[in-house]
C-alpha cells in the first residue's frame, strides 16, 4: 500500500475544504469499498479525510413529507428504519439484497452512492481501463464483457454502476445534498448527479472536486407496491445481472429503474408511460439504442422477464 496521510475533519465545510486544497485527498468513513481499492493501488489517495466525526447519521423528517438520510446513516440501520420500511421499502429490500450483512454494518449511504465499478478490468492494473487510467483503453470492450453494460456505453467504457441502493433511490426521485468548498450548500437530483461514461469514464458523478454529500433525500411517500427483484449468478454477495426497483400502484402506472445494465441506475421515465401494457413494451423503450455485446446480450431479455415477474407480483 502506498503511503498517505490523516486527518479527522470536524465540520462539513471543513472536510470539503481540506479535499480542495490537498492534491490526491480523498474522503472515508466506513472505507468498504475505498480500502480494498486502495490494497490493490487502484486507488492511491496521498491524503484520507475521516468524515465519520460530522455527525451526519440521522433519518430527519423534512418539511415537505420526506426522510433526509445523513451522509453517514449506516446501510443496516437504513434499512431496520421503521419510516423506511413502511414509506420506502423499495430502499430496504434493496439494502438487504446487496452485500453482507457485516459490510451493511459498515456501509454508509454516501459511500453506498460513490462505491466504484466492479469491472475485472479496472480491478487488474494489469489491464487497460480508461476509469483508472484515462486514454490506456477499455479492456472490456473486446475481452470477457457478460457482465457489463448494454445501454449507455460508449467506445471509451461498458462499465456497470454496482449499487442496490442507487438503483431503488433513483425509482424514488431522491436528491443528494452536498457541500462545496466555499461552505455553499446545493441539492442534485439523483437523475442528474451519475455521469454516462462519454470519452471521460473517470468522471463519475457531477460533483465537483471537493465537494463532499451530507445527505439524500426522499420526497413525500408515493405508496404503491414497491419490489426490488435482482437476477444473479449466485443467491447472495453477488452484483446483479440485472435488478428492477418499481413502484406499480393499483392502476397499473409507475417508476421503474434498472440495474446492472448502465453506467448508472437506468431510468427512461418516458418508458413508464408503457407500463399498462406490459413488460414488453416497457424495455423496448428502455433499451432503445442498446449496444451489447454477444456475450451480454442476454440482459435485454432477462430485463424484460425480470419486469414481468415484477408486474405480476404486483397485481398480487
Amino acid at each position: 500500500m502506498k503511503a498517505f496521510t490523516y486527518e479527522r475533519a470536524r465540520t462539513p465545510a471543513e472536510a470539503s475544504a481540506a479535499a480542495a486544497r490537498t492534491p490526491g485527498a480523498k474522503f472515508i468513513a466506513g472505507g468498504t469499498n475505498l480500502l480494498d481499492l486502495m490494497k490493490l493501488e487502484v486507488e492511491t489517495p496521498r491524503h484520507l479525510i475521516d468524515v465519520n466525526g460530522l455527525k451526519l447519521d440521522k433519518i430527519e423528517p423534512t418539511p415537505e413529507g420526506g426522510l433526509r438520510i445523513g451522509a453517514l446513516v449506516r446501510n443496516t440501520d437504513l434499512a431496520a428504519d421503521a419510516r423506511v420500511r413502511r414509506d420506502y421499502g423499495l430502499v430496504s429490500r434493496a439494502l438487504v439484497a446487496g452485500a453482507s450483512g457485516q459490510l451493511r454494518n459498515k456501509a454508509t449511504t454516501a459511500g453506498n452512492l460513490l462505491q466504484r465499478t466492479r469491472c475485472p478490468y479496472f480491478y487488474d492494473t494489469h489491464q487497460p481501463c480508461n476509469k483508472r487510467l484515462p486514454g490506456s483503453g477499455c479492456g472490456a470492450i473486446g475481452g470477457f464483457s457478460r457482465q457489463h453494460a448494454v445501454v449507455g456505453t460508449s467506445d471509451a467504457c461498458i462499465a456497470t454502476h454496482p449499487s442496490d441502493m442507487a438503483v431503488a433511490m433513483r425509482a424514488l426521485d431522491a436528491s443528494v445534498e452536498t457541500v462545496r468548498p466555499d461552505g455553499a450548500t446545493r441539492t442534485i437530483p439523483l437523475a442528474d448527479f451519475y455521469r454516462l461514461p462519454g470519452t471521460t469514464p473517470h468522471l463519475e458523478t457531477t460533483l465537483e472536486k471537493g465537494e463532499l454529500i451530507t445527505s439524500v433525500t426522499l420526497p413525500k411517500p408515493v405508496g404503491g407496491t414497491q419490489i426490488y427483484r435482482k437476477v444473479r449468478d449466485r443467491a447472495s454477495y453477488a452484483f446483479a445481472l440485472v435488478a428492477i426497483g418499481a413502484v406499480i400502484q393499483r392502476d397499473g402506472t409507475g417508476q421503474v429503474a434498472v440495474g446492472g445494465v448502465a453506467h448508472k441506475p437506468w431510468r427512461v421515465e418516458e418508458a413508464e408511460a408503457e407500463l399498462p401494457r406490459g413488460a414488453k413494451a416497457v424495455t423496448d423503450r428502455l433499451f432503445a439504442g442498446a449496444k451489447p455485446s454477444a456475450q451480454n446480450e442476454f440482459k435485454l431479455l432477462l430485463a424484460q422477464r425480470t419486469l414481468s415477474a415484477v408486474l405480476l407480483e404486483a397485481k398480487g
